[in-house]
């Protein structure tokens, strides 16, 4: 907080700019480039943006999201390290595997992926948002295999993958005591509870989302730039300062 208060003010210090021409004289506060301020980081997200957009292939582009059941998001507030890290991971490998079996995709791919914490009414809803090119090369380097137009592969059985290898990863982080259970949850840090509390998650549904953005990539691109260097507060959200 100290530092959006101080940001652009005198306390962090700034530089003069003088006219040679006519003598106007300006001042310039540097900023906090704390990534929490609202009014920094824009000049880091621009770059992120244009690196990305340099790096777009001209095909069709398909948008991701992954996205964790709250029981799993709630456990994620104190071990944001390990399920952070998971669910990206197993996100990356769940798009791979599933695009390189022959009977979906049959095809190495890429993606680039961005992890949101929080949702629009600023509850915690972790989930991953991806953009992913509409095919990849084949298993031997040699050409270009395009998914079907309009189609990137199958929500249902991305989903059922993701769902099953993330478990496997978390149960593996909490026989290896990777994980932390405070308050409620301090139960969750017996195995056997941990298996009983886990158990309805093997048969719920986890939430995967795949459609193609029509207004291109370019579009999903700059709506994830506006998070990749920022958090939840905003201009618009500070009602009051005193």
């Amino acid at each position: 907080m100290s530092a959006i208060e101080q940001c652009r003010s005198a306390a962090l210090g700034g530089h003069v700019l003088r006219c040679e021409s006519c003598a106007q004289t300006e001042i310039a506060y540097n900023s906090c480039r704390n990534r929490h301020c609202p009014k920094c980081q824009a000049s880091a997200a621009k770059r992120w943006l244009e690196a990305r957009q340099s790096e777009l292939l001209p095909v069709e582009y398909y948008h991701v999201v992954f996205t964790l059941p709250a029981p799993i998001a709630g456990i994620a507030y104190y071990n944001k390290a390990v399920i952070y890290g998971l669910l990206f991971d197993v996100a990356a490998e769940t798009l791979r595997t599933i695009a390189a079996d022959p009977r979906h995709l049959g095809a190495r791919i890429g993606a680039t992926l961005v992890l949101h914490t929080w949702g629009s009414a600023l509850t915690h809803h972790p989930h991953v948002h991806g953009i992913v090119p509409g095919g990849g090369l084949s298993q031997d380097g040699e050409r270009w295999v395009a998914c079907k137009p309009g189609f990137f592969l199958p929500v249902r059985v991305l989903s059922r993958l993701f769902r099953r290898r993330f478990l496997e990863e978390l149960d593996k982080a909490h026989r290896a005591g990777l994980l932390q259970f405070f308050g409620d949850d301090a139960q969750l840090a017996d195995a056997a509870a941990s298996a009983d509390w886990l158990a309805p998650m093997r048969k719920c549904e986890w939430v995967v989302y795949a459609k193609r953005h029509f207004a291109g990539p370019e579009a999903v691109l700059a709506y994830l730039s506006r998070y990749t260097h920022r958090v939840a507060i905003s201009n618009g959200r500070l009602l009051a300062l005193n």
